[in-house]
């Protein structure tokens, strides 16, 4: 429904971090914006040939964002910053830009006065990764825990999971370099080595060069724990994990509950959204309402055609990278009292948003639509708070395979 697991990825997040802002109604946006914005024109003194062709292009492709957000964003107040004058100040950047990182940084830069994470432009490389679902990495995610970053993922087939990088290691640097209290990495190319010093799980140094490749960052995942109890964990709301969700639930549909694990999940389309809470219910329940620019409300419904109906105990775990879809899925459930969602507040980032190709081979995504919970709460700036907040998770549950918060949903769903 807002921004696709890839797109909040790489706006927002490390690049070992799968989120995330979720992509609601995902619309390709034919034809072109007539350039109206109001950055200056004419070549500028000092000028090649060359470079003001370079700077025309640029222009182009800026003017096409700005026209797009000045006429198509949600809110058309545009959050308090003066748009036109936006276009004065970052048109003449865009123009001078000298390669195609420092063009969308720029426009980017324009983007954030907004304040909505799920409102930036994509590189054509950005692009194409979000259409594979694949980008380059050495292959594993890390938290902070107790004051350390610690291995939390080594995803699968990756270049991390070959060198036998186990989660419970603590990374110490990257490329030489300690890793501070907050780290932003650099995106990575295939081909690129990464030297990574740990501390593995007995404490013992260890040091390992990982030649990122391409690796798929999709995941679905169904486990069955003590009980009978099933747990379904996915990375994103789309059109394949919709298949596949609604085949587990129906193969499981004798199960006493189920765990919907949302952590890290970004969100995904609200259509597979409409599908995947119709899941659990035999009616259309409403379970959100969306507000265009206009002030026009309509409501969200279920859709239960080819349901599972499931009828067993439900918890759903969240955290501070669910997002967006995933945010209305756990609001949803709590509202109508169908399940106990467990974990860490979310993200509070649900707005609904649509993808635009830019000329060149990038993308645009920009917030069209306000969402609120069916309740009619704003989840956007405010998250989703859980019903039950289990301990933090520690060194030694990481090491140990131990999930405070999946053992919290299992004594729920387990209770007489």
């Amino acid at each position: 429904m807002t921004g696709g697991w890839l797109c909040w990825a790489l706006r927002h997040c490390a690049p070992w971090i799968v989120p995330g802002a979720a992509l609601a109604g995902l619309v390709l946006l034919a034809g072109c914006v007539t350039p109206v914005s109001p950055a200056p024109r004419g070549a500028a003194a000092g000028r090649t040939p060359e470079q003001t062709v370079v700077a025309e292009r640029n222009l182009r492709l800026f003017d096409s964002v700005w026209a797009t957000v000045e006429q198509k964003y949600y809110d058309p107040r545009f959050h308090g910053v003066d748009w036109r004058a936006a276009a004065m100040t970052y048109g003449p950047k865009a123009a001078a830009a000298a390669d195609e990182n420092a063009l969308y940084g720029t426009i980017n830069g324009m983007l954030e006065l907004l304040g909505d994470r799920h409102t930036g432009a994509f590189t054509p490389a950005e692009a194409r990764d979000y259409h594979t679902h694949e980008r380059a990495m050495t292959g594993f995610r890390m938290r902070r825990v107790e004051r350390r970053w610690v291995v939390y993922e080594v995803l699968s087939r990756s270049p991390a999971e070959a060198a036998g990088v186990k989660p419970g290691w603590i990374v110490l640097s990257r490329d030489g370099q300690p890793l501070g209290d907050n780290v932003k990495l650099p995106e990575l190319r295939g081909g690129e080595v990464v030297r990574w010093e740990f501390l593995d799980g007995r404490d013992q140094p260890v040091a390992l060069a990982l030649t990122a490749r391409r690796v798929s960052i999709a995941h679905h995942d169904v486990r069955v724990l003590p009980g009978g109890l099933v747990c379904l964990r996915f990375d994103e709301f789309d059109w394949s994990t919709m298949r596949w969700f609604s085949r587990q639930l129906k193969l499981h549909r004798d199960a006493p509950g189920v765990v919907v694990d949302l952590r890290q999940n970004p969100g995904g389309t609200l259509l597979t959204l409409d599908f995947m809470v119709g899941e659990f219910f035999d009616r259309r329940v409403v379970y959100a309402m969306s507000v265009d620019r206009s002030g026009h409300r309509r409501n969200l419904k279920a859709l239960t055609l080819g349901s599972a109906h499931y009828r067993g105990r439900l918890a759903v775990l969240v955290d501070h990278l669910s997002a967006s879809a995933a945010e209305i899925f756990a609001a949803t459930m709590q509202e109508q009292h169908r399940g106990t969602v467990i974990g860490r507040k979310t993200a509070g980032d649900v707005l609904s948003a649509r993808l635009r190709s830019l000329a060149d081979g990038g993308m645009l995504e920009f917030s069209d639509r306000d969402l609120r919970t069916a309740g009619g709460r704003r989840l956007e700036g405010s998250g989703v708070t859980p019903d039950i907040v289990p301990p933090p998770v520690t060194l030694d549950d990481l090491r140990a395979a131990r999930d405070p918060d999946l053992e919290a949903a299992r004594r729920i769903l387990q209770q007489p």
